[in-house]
């Protein structure tokens, strides 16, 4: 990548983007040393991402969506009137009863991820992983601000099989009580009363203190995203609520970087320079998604824009760097998709541009998601999978108003046993010594 033409000549910038440019994808994936030695912890040091023991790291991975909160259009499902996790929940105790939808549950997530999930995964080349969840999975519903009798099952499993492969992990609330959005993803669509309803914001502060509790001392837990999109609010508001949310973990935990979420609308300007308001240890998070959203088209042209900051680009990777070293606060971009509806051979290419691209300027990066599943199955021209179900194995929509207990069970049980594809060009690009340049011209 040709970086001259608009990076400034920032010394320590430059001894650690030639330290990072030494180490491969591939050399990294190789090397994976398990992450459990205190050293080994992530922090924030200006605007770079290191390790305590003082060395640079570069983060790069993928979301686990669709794990601990549905999001149902990644799983071939959500016609019907039920495209939300409250809804099917709701559903599925009208129909069989709280515990019988506990056991199904139960039953979704130990099939959505497996042992050879984090093995797949880490062929990527990957060492971040973000880890989004609903506030009851730890959370008990029926008992308000008190512990599940297994809150910590599937996040301590997580934790064990990402630094087995040397991967960090970051907890991301993404369905708060209340919701604190009115999106499908906050988990209860059209809700959005995180903000007006007190006990939710109390209950939240509980939450990150256990969480944090808990974790304090863990190496592999890289940071701790308090609210995903928190976009039902004024930004503003956003962040006097997320300032609260960063002093309660600061009371348990004195250790781990605190992620502030930026706000669709003025992204990360209502938080000032966080240094100013006291606020040590902390990232700035936002979700750059070139070519989708009303961002432009999906192609070459809108990430080369974004990427290599062309003539006349207003929304470019060199205003928000001079904008995080100003800030002297390190960025992680909690959700990106660079590879969807390029072509497999053009996406995996972009992708391992994007992710270059933020390792030289030193940001973390995760990628949305890593697996996607369709009824079809087949990557086609890049789904918004890492993975996703091979063609042929296919996946039958259910109506979970109507469809029985058996039928339900039995797609639940299927995302365990379906025959998983990797996206071939994405694997072999975010892996090879050698990068593309997918932006040169006749480049296809």
């Amino acid at each position: 990548m040709q970086t001259g033409t608009w990076m400034g000549p920032r010394l320590a910038r430059a001894v650690v983007t030639a330290m990072l440019a030494a180490v491969t994808p591939a050399m990294a994936a190789q090397a994976a040393p398990k992450i459990t030695e205190p050293g080994q912890m992530v922090r924030a040091e200006g605007a770079r991402w290191i390790t305590a023991d003082g060395k640079p790291v570069t983060l790069k991975g993928a979301n686990l969506g669709n794990w601990l909160i549905n999001e149902f259009w990644m799983m071939g499902q959500g016609s019907n009137g039920i495209d939300d996790q409250c809804k099917l929940e709701a559903t599925l105790d009208r129909r069989f009863g709280y515990p019988e939808r506990e056991r199904l549950m139960k039953l979704f997530r130990d099939s959505w991820m497996t042992t050879k999930d984090w093995d797949r995964l880490a062929a990527f080349g990957v060492n971040l992983v973000r880890i989004p969840f609903i506030h009851t999975v730890v959370e008990d519903e029926k008992k308000p601000g008190t512990l599940r009798a297994d809150a910590w099952h599937y996040l301590d499993w997580a934790i064990i099989e990402a630094e087995r492969r040397g991967i960090y992990v970051i907890l991301d609330l993404h369905g708060a009580a209340g919701s604190q959005g009115w999106e499908h993803h906050s988990g209860c669509a059209g809700r959005n009363q995180y903000w007006s309803v007190p006990e939710y914001q109390q209950r939240t502060v509980w939450l990150w203190q256990q969480v944090a509790g808990r974790y304090r001392d863990r190496p592999s837990v890289a940071g701790y995203s308090l609210l995903n999109e928190p976009w039902g609010t004024d930004s503003a508001n956003m962040a006097a609520v997320v300032e609260t949310l960063y002093k309660a973990v600061r009371e348990v935990d004195p250790n781990h970087v605190i992620i502030l979420p930026g706000h669709v609308k003025d992204d990360i300007q209502a938080y000032g320079k966080p240094l100013e308001k006291g606020m040590r240890n902390v990232a700035f998070e936002m979700h750059p998604y070139p070519g989708h959203f009303g961002w432009s088209t999906v192609g070459r042209e809108v990430h080369r824009a974004w990427l290599r900051c062309d003539p006349g680009s207003t929304n470019t990777v060199c205003e928000w760097d001079r904008r995080i070293l100003a800030l002297d606060t390190p960025f992680y971009l909690g959700e990106i998709q660079p590879w969807a509806s390029m072509g497999l051979e053009l996406g995996g290419q972009v992708a391992r541009a994007s992710f270059d691209t933020y390792a030289k300027l030193g940001w973390a990066a995760t990628a949305w998601s890593y697996k996607y599943v369709s009824n079809k199955g087949g990557h086609g021209e890049g789904t918004w999978g890492m993975v996703t179900n091979a063609p042929g194995a296919l996946v039958p929509p259910l109506d979970f108003n109507t469809a029985s207990k058996a039928r339900i069970e039995a797609l639940f049980r299927l995302f365990g046993t379906l025959r998983y594809e990797p996206h071939g060009p994405l694997q072999r690009w975010m892996t090879s010594p050698a990068p593309p340049d997918p932006f040169a011209p006749g480049a296809r």
